[in-house]
């Protein structure tokens, strides 16, 4: 898949996702977590999750079959926040990962973590509001 139909998804996301609803979904099934920051992956030791991330319960992401992952952040009151649309190239899979809570540099940061390596595992960051806004909002949270 190329950078620019991630970067085309990611737009539509932004534009279309079901904010709302999958907020509403957060708050009353939870994230569990299975990788706590500052983690290794299971896989492979050598990846370290800057920020807590798991799953939804109850729910099945399309890619994999799998609960809908989602990073969390430092800031719950910022709600969902936005999402990080992946392309797995070795497994031609693509999903999306929610983020709830995570402030500005913990997206940021997100985003980096998973683009870290694009040849194999390509992102791109869908946010609910203008990063400008977030930013507002963070610093009213604090």
């Amino acid at each position: 898949m190329a950078a620019f139909s991630l970067l085309v998804l990611a737009d539509v996301a932004a534009d279309h996702f079901p904010w709302t609803r999958w907020e509403r979904l957060i708050e009353v099934r939870g994230v569990e977590i299975d990788r706590a920051a500052g983690m290794a992956h299971p896989d492979f030791p050598e990846i370290i999750y800057p920020l807590d991330y798991g799953f939804v319960p109850g729910t099945c992401a399309r890619a994999d079959d799998e609960p809908v992952d989602c990073f969390c952040g430092s800031c719950g009151a910022l709600g969902l926040v936005g999402l990080i649309a992946t392309c797995d190239h070795r497994r031609e899979q693509r999903e999306l990962n929610l983020l709830y809570g995570t402030t500005p540099a913990e997206a940021y940061c997100a985003h980096g973590f998973l683009g870290f390596a694009p040849r194999l595992l390509e992102s791109a960051l869908a946010l609910r509001q203008p990063m400008p806004a977030l930013w507002q909002q963070a610093r009213a949270a604090q």
